[in-house]
């Protein structure tokens, strides 16, 4: 295993923009260690609820949004504790207690498998009280594929989680049970489709089985050839294939949106493979997106649920999942460059400081979470000065809301909370993390072109991150996509970087940055030896 340990400071000039960006490493590293605190009370307190016999979680616990007083109605659904919580927890104990995602955590999954299996391997609803199993759930299938283990093998990989998603979709879509005359569907609505399809075009690329790009075109002929251009060009809430006639509404929000991202997502796929379907199918995506835009507000910002015929608003919410639309827009822009749509992703970041401390879901913390997360999406790929200051404002609102005891508001979104305090602290130390993240631990990071900007507080061993999109997702290019984990200064593997702190260097392999060298407290300029073939942070 590397070392790289110093302790000794030897003088050698520096900058004044040098002297900006240790300062600011330093306070990225105070936010970063407050996220990631707030991570573990959260988890901490969720784990106290657990069911003795299983160790899964119940939907909700007695408190303010959770269970009401006297209703002992333990509950777990895989839509909802084992899609929203559950992975975000495991994610959680990865970054601060190694010993904790080995031991309980792995423990779940095999409770999970044990006593949700209700058919094959879909899970059904557990009632924790009596021990009953309901039908298998499609739906808990396709939730908890996409909302909760694909965000563990974006940032970890092909854990025993990604196993579980690979076998339990590939059920599930074996049962499909919607008719078409394109093959059999799992729904008939946007969400759950969407939900489906969003996770077949990664297993498409991740296991090379023929089966789930099968599944996943399947999906899209469905709502290419036949929804789409029923419905004004855009996906319908919900589709009647026996009568070809839907409900005449575009959801923006999530419970609708998925489609919107997963039929994106697939065209990227069809046109990496050279696929004629991509030239097929390039005017009907982009006639989906262009009527989405239409149908914004001046800001950019996308109202809940419109008419698919006028795209007038059926109410005057906002959408608190405005990025992840907005990130199959720029997508569309990513695959054929077309600047329009780049153009308006610009707009809607320059546009964020008008929503403040914006009540995106009725006093919720959900909606905080879900919003903030959108934007890191976007400016991980368009860094807009505006977004990143509302960025900052709107954390302090969203951990603001955590109580003494740990928890929020006492039900299974809270795991929205962690994900987006990873995704935040993150983006503070530039994707590099301490093998264990202890209390009082300060790492925090700023790029300037290929030199990284590294400070710790204390000795630990770094880990630094890497183009996962192409080495765990063997996707083509980095696409924006939900649940992901986005990439800010990667390293490639065999490229050599310098590592240095005062006088002293050393050189080391970005495969063994990625494995994790041990680091002395202080600063640590990192920087690419050469041109490197794939280059830092590729976007």
């Amino acid at each position: 295993m590397a070392l790289v340990v110093f302790a000794l400071f030897l003088a050698f000039p520096v900058s004044a923009a040098d002297a900006s960006a240790w300062d600011q490493a330093r306070g990225n590293g105070r936010q970063a260690a407050q996220a990631v605190q707030a991570m573990r009370r959260l988890m901490d307190a969720w784990l106290r609820h657990a069911d003795p016999r299983t160790l899964l979680l119940p939907d909700r616990i007695p408190g303010r949004r959770g269970l009401k007083d006297g209703d002992s109605n333990r509950l777990y659904t895989p839509h909802n504790s084992g899609a929203d919580l559950y992975p975000y927890l495991i994610l959680t104990a990865h970054l601060t207690d190694p010993e904790l995602y080995r031991g309980r955590m792995m423990e779940m999954l095999r409770n999970e498998v044990r006593y949700t299996t209700a058919q094959e391997s879909i899970p059904g609803n557990l009632e924790m009280s009596t021990g009953q199993l309901g039908p298998p759930s499609m739906f808990g299938a396709g939730e908890y594929a996409k909302d909760g283990l694909l965000a563990v093998t974006e940032y970890l990989g092909r854990t025993p989680w990604f196993h579980r998603m690979v076998d339990m979709t590939a059920d599930a879509m074996e049962r499909a049970a919607v008719r078409t005359r394109f093959g059999n569907l799992p729904a008939s609505d946007a969400e759950l489709n969407g939900d489906f399809l969003q996770t077949l075009v990664r297993l498409a690329t991740m296991t090379g089985d023929r089966r789930f790009l099968a599944w996943a075109r399947r999906i899209g002929q469905a709502y290419f050839e036949e929804v789409l251009p029923g419905n004004h060009g855009v996906p319908s809430g919900k589709w009647d294939f026996d009568k070809h006639t839907g409900d005449g509404q575009l959801r923006l929000r999530d419970h609708g949106n998925e489609t919107v991202v997963g039929l994106t997502l697939l065209y990227a796929l069809e046109h990496d493979l050279e696929s004629p379907l991509a030239a097929k199918y390039r005017a009907t995506v982009a006639r989906m997106l262009d009527r989405i835009l239409d149908s914004a507000n001046e800001d950019g910002m996308l109202y809940n649920t419109v008419d698919a015929a006028t795209l007038k608003p059926l109410n005057t919410g906002l959408s608190d999942n405005w990025g992840y639309v907005y990130g199959a827009v720029y997508t569309f822009y990513q695959v054929t460059g077309e600047t329009k749509y780049r153009d308006a992703v610009r707009r809607v970041l320059r546009n964020l400081p008008k929503y403040r401390n914006y009540d995106w879901e009725r006093g919720s913390f959900d909606g905080y979470a879900d919003s903030i997360e959108s934007a890191i999406y976007l400016v991980n790929r368009e860094p807009e000065p505006a977004a990143f200051d509302w960025i900052e404002s709107e954390m302090k609102v969203m951990l603001a809301m955590q109580q003494p005891d740990g928890n929020i508001e006492n039900w299974y979104g809270e795991g929205n909370f962690n994900r987006t305090a990873m995704l935040y602290a993150l983006m503070k130390t530039q994707g590099c993390r301490p093998e264990r993240w202890t209390v009082g631990l300060e790492i925090g990071a700023v790029r300037q072109g290929r030199q990284l900007h590294l400070t710790l507080s204390d000795v630990a061993r770094v880990r630094f991150d890497f183009a996962r999109h192409r080495r765990v997702l063997n996707f083509a290019r980095n696409y924006v996509r939900l649940n992901e984990f986005p990439e800010w200064y990667t390293v490639d593997e065999n490229t050599l970087y310098r590592l240095r702190q005062g006088g002293q260097a050393h050189i080391r392999l970005g495969s063994e940055l990625i494995a994790g060298v041990l680091l002395a407290p202080g600063q640590w300029l990192v920087e690419p030896v050469g041109p490197p073939p794939y280059g830092p942070a590729q976007r």
